[in-house]
């Protein structure tokens, strides 16, 4: 057994663990659903008033924040139909909770979906080899047609209660997300964006222009949270942590 199999055998016990600790993660374990108890860790303020969530999957980043920030209001994307029904029965007792079957992107209309085996690790953009290489059993199955929607046209900026956090976990699509936001982008307080080192999809954005982007409207960077390696050690993912404004401080970041 190798190093880098004994170290994921290591995390997955110890995320286990956490999960079993806590009775509305283990409720939805029971569905099928782990909790993305990483973001325990993700550098981020104690209250939000709002949580958006694009590319919710099956509910495992939204169950971290309904119970980090139970007061928030938290909207859901997510295309794929099964995800977005387990996501709805998880969250179920959320008062506030809206769930939004659109994949987000820099327009309205419709798309093909890539479909992966591992249903959260689907993309607009087509997966590549590099993607099943490092991640095997992400392999594409099927393409299905979505809906696709601006950020902006779906949720209204003055409904935008602050603090605000926008997590984006999309697949490569980030950009385009973001593009499709910048008519509520001076809502958000936050920003938490799985970022790729390298190309998993066929292109994609890769962290760097997410990071200027980021920088054009106001946000800096503030954390590396996360980080997922191939074989060779390389770090080829991570969750880039943003704020907008003039610091940390202001957000009360733990």
């Amino acid at each position: 057994m190798s190093l880098r199999t004994l170290r994921d055998l290591g995390s997955r016990g110890r995320k286990l663990r956490r999960i079993l600790a806590v009775p509305s993660y283990r409720r939805a374990l029971r569905r099928g659903v782990a909790a993305a108890v990483e973001h325990d860790a993700t550098p981020l303020p104690e209250r939000f008033g709002t949580v958006i969530d694009a590319g919710a999957n099956r509910g495992q980043f939204a169950l971290v924040a309904a119970r980090r920030w139970p007061a928030a209001t938290l909207v859901c994307f997510e295309p794929l139909p099964a995800p977005r029904a387990t996501l709805g029965r998880v969250l179920a007792g959320h008062r506030r909770l809206r769930v939004v079957d659109a994949a987000l992107s820099t327009a309205a209309g419709t798309a093909d979906l890539h479909v992966s085996r591992a249903d959260d690790s689907s993309s607009l953009l087509a997966i590549t080899d590099q993607q099943t290489a490092t991640f095997p059993g992400t392999e594409e199955v099927g393409t299905i047609r979505v809906r696709t929607a601006r950020l902006d046209a779906e949720v209204d900026a003055a409904a935008i209660e602050r603090p605000a956090l926008l997590k984006i976990d999309v697949q490569g699509a980030e950009l385009d997300v973001l593009r499709g936001a910048t008519g509520v982008l001076d809502c958000i307080d936050a920003i938490v964006v799985e970022c790729s080192f390298v190309e998993l999809y066929a292109g994609q954005s890769l962290a760097d222009e997410v990071i200027r982007l980021l920088h054009r409207h106001g946000f800096a960077l503030s954390a590396l949270a996360s980080p997922t390696s191939d074989a060779r050690g390389r770090i080829v993912q991570a969750d880039l942590v943003f704020h907008n404004g003039p610091g940390q401080n202001a957000l009360n970041v733990r």
